[in-house]
């Protein structure tokens, strides 16, 4: 992840551009609605996406034709629900293929589906699950950026198996091989995520706690 340019056979990445495409315009219609219903949100909206941006720019050597990197969609997954990373998260993805070479137009339907989508909703059930069980704040949002890191990686996994099955043992021997390739860089990664997530998500409940309580992320008092 980011799946580069022609790594793909088209009609899978044309199966994953409309698997994708629900979701991304679904979010789009949540973005809008963000924007008109409540302006005062704009700046954190622009703040989740600026923060998927910088940290999925951030590449690693990886598998052949793919990359390792922090995503960086838990945090904009806990703040605005995941379908409006759905969205935000495929304008970066875009972005980065057009202007940075990372990633690829063709591949873009692929890449949206793990990294905007699965790795977004991941994080946010991960999220909800455990702030049932503790009121402390830091530790559900530890487990979004870091889920949210580890599933996107998964299902780019997938993927790769599905294009690439081993000659021997077919997808779940690629699936295999993919994943214990990634995990080499990717479970520190999702860990040292995970804990600028809790830093940055600290900054915010001191610096936009109105706009964070708006959103019902944090509840109105400070005993968190």
């Amino acid at each position: 992840m980011h799946i580069a340019e022609g790594m793909l056979p088209p009609v899978q990445c044309a199966a994953w551009f409309a698997a994708s495409a629900p979701f991304v315009i679904h979010g789009s219609r949540q973005v809008l609605r963000t924007v008109r219903e409540h302006p005062e949100r704009k700046l954190l909206l622009a703040a989740a996406g600026a923060f998927t941006l910088v940290l999925s720019a951030l590449k690693l050597p990886s598998v052949t034709g793919s990359s390792s990197h922090p995503t960086g969609t838990g945090l904009g997954a806990v703040l605005f629900r995941p379908p409006v990373m759905a969205f935000l998260g495929t304008v970066v993805l875009l972005f980065q293929a057009t202007l940075l070479a990372h990633g690829g137009l063709t591949t873009l339907g692929a890449n949206a589906f793990s990294m905007a989508i699965a790795g977004p909703w991941a994080g946010y059930a991960a999220y909800r699950l455990l702030g049932r069980v503790t009121r402390a704040t830091w530790p559900p949002v530890f487990a979004a950026m870091a889920v949210a890191n580890l599933a996107t990686y998964a299902v780019t996994s997938v993927q790769l198996a599905i294009a690439y099955p081993d000659a021997a043992s077919g997808l779940p021997g690629a699936l295999a091989k993919f994943l214990s390739l990634f995990a080499l860089t990717q479970i520190p990664l999702a860990i040292a995520e995970g804990l600028l997530g809790v830093l940055l998500f600290g900054f915010l409940s001191r610096a936009a706690r109105p706009e964070l309580v708006g959103l019902g992320v944090v509840p109105e008092t400070t005993d968190a």
